[in-house]
């Protein structure tokens, strides 16, 4: 009888593809620090390494479109803070990260508002062919009405209509992936000639309320068909849409008990969609700060808030959550409202609002900016490689989360500190793995920890989609190709087109 492996902690690396920090705005006056040069490769290749070293199970890149441009009306702060600015497509870095490691895998943010599924269909299952199954993908829907008018429109699609349309999207994706494509549809068979059998390759027909396409997927299926589903959002629609779709959450959560709250929430929702609720793995966002010694980890702090960028934190401060700040003086007290908008995240709000309540605090501009600047609203553990151990496994232990992702404060150094500090500790504990659960295995296989089974369950949306035998039984009577003549014969008696001879017609 099998037995369940013992549950381990795992962690991500949590990264942006632009120069300077995502989330320690302001770092890059630091004369040590690398992040001015995340525009070159060699950074990108440090960072896989680093990352494989320590058994990292996922490079998280995130990544968004626009800019925040909501604090007076200007995106000026983020320019001079260094927040989230020259950005690169991560999509680009993946490759590189790939060729020089075997089991560290990369979770790659892309929008469902602004890119075809049939382009990012394709573009994934590239990246999965090139990493050897090694591919995620963090479904966002884009909150800002920047990006919207990056564009060519006004304004953001109303929040919950973007996960109706985003729904259909997955549902598309999910076709291509999973349907267009049968297993053996590639031959490479010399006599008769045939390098890929057309009956087994389908059209997808699909006519939705947001999204209409007519097209075979263009790359044969790759290692896992359907990459390994990132996603982050605990609005309810973001809830309802992460227990349907995710296999891994990234969350943001002020406290143990907002988190064990959303834990629970995400996986009743998996329950409710006929899946597994251990089939979601929830990964919390975290900054920790680690020193050998006590005053080590608190003078790494103290440099932190030292270089903290005002502007750039405040501005990010205000992207998120739609509201404009900048009619308050640096250090006036302000009523946080916590109100929802349409281009905001809401589950920012809500962190923000949990703090004031929770903990009495009354904000200014600038504790909100440092907040910002330095790690966001999640938890920041300070102290020894024992003392973060001590939090990590506190959290993750009580918040029945399965693992983080580890925000950074300055490279090169706090990555080192995680690898070469905390993850020793961890495994000293019997809490982290000492190898990959299948070292050089693809990504859902190390993340879910089952060897040999690197596609979706059919319980998820995306294996409903594959082709039954008797679906395939099917479709093979319904249109059969003409027989393909011998060299020398005549070519006037086929009668059906090669593209006709398998179609799909799936109506939303």
């Amino acid at each position: 009888m099998a037995t369940t492996p013992k549950k381990m902690m795992q962690l991500n690396f949590f990264d942006a593809a632009c120069t300077g920090s995502n989330t320690a705005i302001g770092m890059w006056k630091d004369p040590r620090d690398n992040s001015r040069s995340k525009d070159r490769l060699e950074y990108w290749l440090w960072l896989a390494k680093l990352a494989e070293k320590g058994k990292i199970t996922a490079i998280f890149l995130a990544d968004s479109y626009g800019g925040h441009n909501i604090l007076n009306n200007s995106a000026a702060a983020q320019y001079k803070g260094g927040s989230h600015v020259g950005k690169l497509d991560p999509l680009m870095t993946v490759s590189a990260m790939a060729a020089v490691t075997k089991s560290v895998s990369f979770g790659i943010t892309a929008s469902t508002s602004y890119i075809p599924p049939y382009i990012l269909a394709r573009t994934y299952s590239t990246l999965d062919h090139l990493s050897n199954g090694r591919i995620g993908w963090n479904i966002v829907t884009s909150h800002s009405n920047s990006a919207a008018q990056a564009m060519g429109g006004t304004e953001v699609m109303p929040h919950d209509e973007r996960y109706k349309a985003a729904d259909e999207y997955m549902d598309i994706v999910y076709q291509l992936w999973e349907k267009s494509w049968e297993d053996g549809a590639q031959v490479w068979q010399s006599e008769p000639e045939m390098a890929y059998d057309p009956s087994k390759i389908h059209r997808i027909d699909y006519k939705g309320k947001y999204h209409k396409m007519s097209a075979f997927h263009q790359t044969h299926p790759s290692p896992q068909r359907t990459p390994l589903l990132f996603q982050a959002g605990s609005s309810k629609a973001g809830i309802e849409f992460g227990g349907k779709h995710a296999e891994a959450i990234f969350s943001a959560n002020p406290t143990i008990a907002s988190a064990k709250k959303y834990v629970a929430a995400v996986r009743a929702k998996a329950v409710e969609e006929g899946r597994a609720p251990d089939s979601v793995k929830i990964f919390l966002g975290i900054m920790p700060i680690i020193g050998r010694t006590m005053e080590e980890a608190e003078a790494k702090f103290a440099l932190a808030k030292k270089h903290v960028s005002v502007q750039g934190g405040l501005t990010r401060f205000c992207g998120f959550t739609a509201v404009d700040l900048s009619g308050y003086a640096v250090d006036e007290e302000f009523d946080f409202k916590g109100e929802h908008f349409e281009n905001s995240i809401q589950g920012v709000i809500d962190n923000v609002r949990t703090i004031a309540e929770e903990q009495g605090v009354r904000f200014t501009p600038r504790s909100v900016a440092e907040m910002f600047a330095l790690g966001g609203s999640g938890p920041r553990p300070i102290g020894t490689p024992e003392m973060v151990a001590d939090f990590f496994e506190k959290w993750w232990r009580e918040a029945d989360i399965d693992g983080f992702n580890v925000n950074y404060v300055s490279n090169p150094g706090s990555f080192e500190d995680v690898v070469e500090l905390l993850i020793p500790e961890l495994q000293k504990r019997g809490i982290y793995w000492d190898d990959y659960a299948v070292p050089g295995g693809t990504a859902r296989e190390n993340i879910h920890v089952k060897p040999g089974e690197p596609l979706l369950p059919a319980s998820h949306p995306a294996g409903k989609h594959r082709w039954t035998p008797e679906e395939l039984a099917a479709a093979t009577a319904m249109e059969k190709p003409a027989p393909i003549p011998a060299l020398g014969e005549e070519i006037k008696d086929i009668e059906v087109p090669v593209e006709k001879m398998a179609e799909v017609k799936v109506t939303a």
